[in-house]
């Protein structure tokens, strides 16, 4: 699943958080790893970032190749993705607005748009205290689509390498099903005709990964898709969640997908996006 990966840092506390993150679960795939940061033209600082990370990664017995990266960051990265046959890039993502909204930066929302390989963005945390990649409980949204089923195959790969538990959950959000000036006069039929729906995304996806082997725990709640997501990691110790871009394999130049664009900015957990080229 996870061959290849390519960790791209900046030498912020966030970036190295990420980098733990990738490195440990590099250990865990046997990958090989790449780290690579764009240097600005500063090529002292720039080596000096990489050198830490190569530390780092010594740290967890992964061996690294690292390489500096000149122009646009996010182009850079994505191109050399491209170029190592990558199969995950790895980021950080940091910054608030209000309590509880995170901004994902410039430089990762850009890589997320350009990515034709799945991208897991790491929240800023303590590099030291925090426990990196101990996955106990993985979680798969899906919306019933073909694009929110690419997601599942990561999720189950996941929880088998790290003997989770394979969260799979749909939310039934009548608003966004009803239309806004609707929502409130829908009738009961109406409403478990979705949850209907809901239980068989969620049936199909499960079915779709051969998850016989797995702990695997199905669920349909109600509400605005991002908070209910948001709710249910919190509510079930989600470790990492899994989910598509909601169909876009070229992001470039386009806004991310409203509930991924928003899940990003909730969520206190590393998210996975799963994009198809």
């Amino acid at each position: 699943m996870f061959d290849e990966l390519l960790i791209a840092v900046d030498g912020s506390d966030c970036a190295r958080t990420a980098a733990k993150y990738g490195l440990e679960l590099a250990a865990t795939y046997d990958a090989d790893v790449e780290v690579v940061t764009v240097y600005g033209g500063d090529t002292e600082r720039g080596q000096a970032i990489l050198d830490d990370i190569a530390d780092m990664a010594g740290d967890v017995g992964v061996t690294v190749g690292t390489e500096l990266l000149a122009g646009k960051p996010a182009k850079a990265i994505t191109a050399r993705a491209g170029e190592r046959s990558a199969d995950l890039i790895v980021v950080g993502r940091r910054g608030r607005s209000g309590v509880r909204a995170r901004l994902l930066g410039t430089v990762t929302e850009r890589v997320l748009r350009r990515s034709p390989v799945p991208v897991l963005t790491v929240p800023e945390g303590d590099v030291e205290s925090d426990t990196g990649t101990a996955y106990g409980n993985v979680l798969v949204t899906t919306d019933g689509s073909e694009l929110a089923a690419a997601a599942g195959p990561y999720g189950a790969d996941l929880a088998r390498r790290f003997d989770a538990a394979l969260h799979v959950l749909n939310v039934v959000d009548i608003q966004a099903e009803a239309g806004v000036f609707d929502a409130g006069g829908v009738d009961r039929e109406y409403i478990e005709r979705l949850e209907t729906r809901g239980h068989q995304a969620v049936d199909e996806l499960v079915a779709a990964v051969d998850a016989s082997d797995l702990d695997v725990r199905r669920a349909v709640v109600r509400g605005a898709a991002h908070d209910a997501i948001g709710e249910y990691v919190d509510e079930n110790g989600v470790d990492v969640v899994v989910m598509s871009s909601e169909g876009q394999s070229n992001l470039a130049g386009q806004q991310l997908g409203t509930v991924a664009g928003r899940v990003l900015r909730t969520v206190d957990e590393p998210v996975l996006v799963v994009t198809e080229d």
